[in-house]
């Protein structure tokens, strides 16, 4: 099988690592030099490019009807392929991906899959098992909702990351203090619900904690933000 994965960003990156790793034949293109000599003999073609530049970049693509096309988009539809590409579905890794940190047990990525007719749909399987064995088949319609609940759960808490070490700075405390404390939250939701492994004082109901830390904020927006999350923390314990 050879695959060509148009893109060099984050996940076109680690997809080409991981399917390398399996032996398998995995050449990346520049989505904006490559495409018009891209190779003809793939068997797949992965678009592993940013959502509003994916149509174009579909529309750019010229091989034979008979190869499988899918896209690594978490909220977009397979509609995009257009009429010209038949054979289409969505191959999307559920993951935080960067350049700068290649996944290398790629067996732990779970993947979310879609296509319209049963052959195609058996392909995409084939595919996103020589990488993984968690693969759900899924509509256009939960994976947007899942594509939200990522952000939440990654991008969100990342900023918060960030947030915490901003309110580290002027101090002689290094931001890798908190990792124990990142580390054991994230440990803990493996074995407990989001409700039950919260804590602090948003859930115990400490007002007197939460004033005290609304005053030592000093930033505006992030004042708002600690407010906020602590009044949905304390409306979800109701």
């Amino acid at each position: 099988m050879r695959i060509i994965i148009i893109g060099q960003g984050n996940v076109a990156c680690n997809l080409q690592a991981a399917f390398l790793r399996k032996d398998i034949s995995a050449e990346m293109v520049s989505s904006y030099e490559g495409l018009d000599t891209i190779p003809q003999n793939a068997d797949v073609y992965i678009y592993a490019v940013r959502d509003d530049a994916l149509a174009e970049v579909i529309s750019r693509v010229h091989v034979p009807q008979r190869a499988l096309h899918v896209h690594t988009s978490g909220t977009l539809s397979l509609e995009v392929f257009g009429l010209d590409k038949p054979h289409c579905g969505v191959l999307y890794p559920f993951q935080s991906f960067s350049k700068a940190h290649i996944i290398e047990d790629f067996s732990t990525v779970p993947m979310f899959i879609e296509a319209k007719g049963i052959d195609d749909i058996s392909a995409v399987y084939t595919l996103a098992l020589s990488l993984t064995p968690h693969i759900y088949e899924t509509t256009q319609a939960d994976r947007e909702r899942l594509h939200v609940a990522g952000v939440f759960a990654n991008n969100f808490t990342n900023y918060m990351y960030s947030v915490a070490k901003d309110m580290l700075r002027g101090t002689q405390i290094p931001f890798k203090a908190l990792l124990p404390l990142i580390d054991e939250t994230a440990a803990k939701v493996h074995t407990l619900t989001p409700e039950e492994a919260q804590t602090g004082p948003a859930i115990r109901g400490d007002e007197k904690v939460i004033q005290h830390h609304l005053e030592l904020i000093q930033d505006g927006k992030q004042k708002e933000l600690y407010r906020l999350v602590s009044e949905l923390i304390q409306q979800n314990r109701n």
